[in-house]
């Protein structure tokens, strides 16, 4: 819809002038003065610095951007934008792959950092801004942990609404499945809080269904004890990676569900920082969290993989939770990068043999990383207040990303999407949300659930966003066509 506006008299050129769809000078004026955070339009010094992604592949050029510092302020930008027919996008951190919010208003949350941990009811609320590592801390402190996934530098919000799928996940199941209330602005302008008493619908959806109901502004989420987690990671030689792949195919069924496995295949560049057996190596990286109550069984669990090819570096031992991402390894710096996944039914001999004939290191391909993760355990049991995340009935995850600089623009998605390609004669039926990368569009999305959930969520979508308000992202349409 557009919303050109004629004034009725001249005017000194300003920022909005440069905005694609003009927007009322008032109005703006009047959001300025409505919200505590600074607001920016196109054309506006600080606006890139304002929306600029982790993922540094994506380059945001929205209409106008808000950074929010409470609810309120969130309310008041989502009211703006449907005042003036503007898509709302949000972002914490830019963690994903998401396209650019172009014309839209984003709100941004990192100001939102709010924490609190009630240990009596093994609970925390986070707001939209925090990061995984601030919760981890918090609940650290009466022995107590969140299901953060691989990297604690994610936001905690984004990650969740998306599934959520971590290194306590065969144990306690996905993110989404612990989160006890909702906090968010709907497209009306409403704060509500959401939970199964009293909004069971949209409670069921918004928890798997990312970011397609309003914007969360804070989630309640139960927390878990972890009295002996025992975790590290194994480095290969990577001309060993198709012994070692094979044995672990074989040996990560036999696990019981307190343990969370990955193998990955890592192509590493020749940086300094990196420990000398590994700087500018392809190498198989086995990953292993044990969260049960014995740590003597958890190192002897292991012990099998030990001599399944050449160890490089690397270890199993006890590990506090707050120094999970010692096990995977996620960087930390901004990057430029593309990522998709895809879930299967089964890991047979011949699907790793495929896996490896795609992505092993024999095969000269631009990928960081290509990884297959073990689900099943408590990640294939409905949630205990059944929730929208799909992919319970996977055993396994692939998951391969890129670099995305400009000379591997189109090479890294055909090459990552030949990756998923040969995986398919085992695929699942359903996708991970969090994991669907760079998507064609609303009918890629929908088709990570069963036809009866699909249909579920876009009945939810039309009651609480008839008019496609939070229509950027992983976007489901209520206005089909």
């Amino acid at each position: 819809m557009s919303l050109t506006r004629t004034p009725a008299a001249p005017r000194p050129r300003t920022p909005l002038d440069d905005v694609p769809v003009l927007l009322d000078p008032a109005a703006v004026a009047d959001l300025r003065g409505r919200v505590h955070g600074p607001v920016y339009v196109a054309g506006e010094d600080g606006l890139a610095a304002e929306v600029a992604a982790w993922n540094l592949a994506v380059t945001h050029t929205p209409a106008v951007a808000v950074g929010a510092t409470c609810a309120a302020d969130v309310a008041a930008a989502v009211a703006f934008a449907t005042a003036q027919g503007l898509p709302v996008a949000v972002q914490a951190t830019g963690h994903g792959p998401v396209r650019n919010a172009d014309g839209a208003l984003m709100v941004t949350t990192r100001r939102m950092q709010g924490v609190s941990v009630d240990p009596v009811r093994r609970t925390a609320r986070a707001e939209a801004g925090v990061k995984w590592q601030k919760v981890m801390a918090a609940a650290a402190e009466h022995g107590l942990a969140g299901l953060c996934g691989s990297s604690s530098d994610v936001g905690v919000v984004g990650y969740t609404l998306g599934g959520g799928l971590g290194s306590l996940g065969r144990r306690h199941g996905f993110a989404a499945d612990a989160v006890v209330s909702v906090e968010m602005v709907t497209a009306d302008g409403v704060l509500r809080t959401v939970c199964a008493e009293t909004e069971p619908e949209l409670f069921w959806a918004v928890r798997g269904g990312k970011g397609n109901f309003g914007v969360v502004t804070a989630l309640e989420f139960e927390l878990f004890p972890v009295p002996a987690l025992v975790a590290g990671g194994l480095f290969f030689a990577g001309r060993d990676a198709a012994a070692v792949l094979h044995a672990y195919r074989t040996w990560a069924p036999t696990l019981p569900e307190e343990v969370s496995t990955s193998i990955a295949v890592l192509r590493l560049p020749p940086l300094e920082e990196l420990p000398p057996p590994l700087r500018g190596q392809t190498v198989v990286h086995l990953r292993y969290v044990y969260a049960g109550e014995d740590p003597a069984l958890g190192t002897a669990l292991v012990a099998p993989m030990e001599s399944a090819g050449e160890v490089l570096l690397g270890g199993v031992g006890p590990m506090p939770a707050t120094a999970l991402d010692a096990v995977h390894m996620d960087p930390t710096d901004p990057m430029p990068g593309w990522e998709k996944g895809v879930l299967l039914a089964d890991l047979p001999a011949e699907a790793v043999d495929a896996f490896l004939a795609a992505a092993g290191p024999d095969v000269q391909v631009p990928l960081i990383m290509a990884e297959i993760r073990q689900m099943g355990g408590a990640l294939a049991r409905p949630a205990r207040v059944p929730d929208a995340v799909p992919g319970r009935d996977a055993a396994w995850s692939v998951f391969v990303v890129g670099p995305m600089v400009p000379e591997l623009g189109e090479v890294v998605p055909a090459v990552g999407r030949g990756v998923l390609a040969a995986m398919e004669p085992w695929a699942a039926s359903s996708r991970m949300v969090n994991f669907l990368g760079d998507v064609s569009g609303p009918d890629e999305v929908l088709a990570a659930w069963s036809p009866e959930a699909a249909e579920r969520l876009l009945a939810v979508k039309r009651a609480v966003d008839p008019d496609d308000v939070f229509s950027t992202g992983y976007a489901l349409r209520a206005r089909r066509g």
